[in-house]
């Protein structure tokens, strides 16, 4: 019987956001940046293996105040609080919905609608 995988990896979040239409990956030296309709919806760190998502401030107090082990305030921005996720405290299905809700707060409106709720998987 195979165990279950307690957490994530970079893998896991490269995959899912792979299935999100039309996002950019730059390379930087320390950190990759993703970026969708000319807009940053997420950050990978290697090193750490975490990564940076953009959240409305109401779900990233909720997380830190939720698992502050896993997710950190990274920073605020207008409406949107960036959350800091350690990726080996998460599992998939939900990274999978932090990934989405990033993609979603920052893609246009037409990418939006034409996919409907339909989460990576």
């Amino acid at each position: 019987m195979a165990r279950r995988r307690s957490g994530c990896g970079i893998a896991d979040f490269t995959d899912l956001i792979d299935q999100l239409d039309d996002v950019a990956r730059t390379d930087h030296s320390t950190y990759a940046k993703f970026a969708v309709s000319g807009r940053t919806l997420g950050y990978l760190w290697p090193e750490t293996t975490t990564v940076g998502l953009r959240q409305t401030i109401e779900e990233q107090r909720a997380l830190v105040a939720e698992r502050p082990s896993v997710f950190e305030v990274q920073f605020t921005t207008g409406t949107f609080g960036w959350v800091v996720v350690h990726l080996a405290g998460i599992q998939r299905d939900e990274l999978a919905e932090l990934t989405f809700e990033a993609w979603r707060l920052t893609a246009s409106e037409a990418l939006v609608t034409a996919r409907g709720d339909r989460l990576p998987h």
